[in-house]
């Protein structure tokens, strides 16, 4: 796995579980992190697969690690 920062854009980890609790703001933002991190197909995955069980797992490792899932680092 590659290194990364903060998720949500550096935002404090408050905020971005707030953000990830609302599906509907978890879905965008995780989607604009992994086009800004330069992973086209990931975002591509995450718009196909990321209403579902890609949210809650977001979810739980917001809350936990203070950042999303990687499924596909590429």
């Amino acid at each position: 796995m590659a290194k990364h920062g903060k998720d949500y854009f550096g935002w404090n980890r408050v905020l971005s579980i707030i953000l990830a609790i609302i599906p509907v703001t978890a879905f965008i933002l995780g989607f604009v992190t992994r086009i800004a991190e330069g992973k086209i197909v990931a975002a591509i995955v995450r718009i196909l697969l990321g209403w579902n069980i890609i949210w809650l797992v977001d979810l739980v490792l917001m809350i936990l690690n203070g950042s999303i899932w990687r499924l596909i680092d590429c």
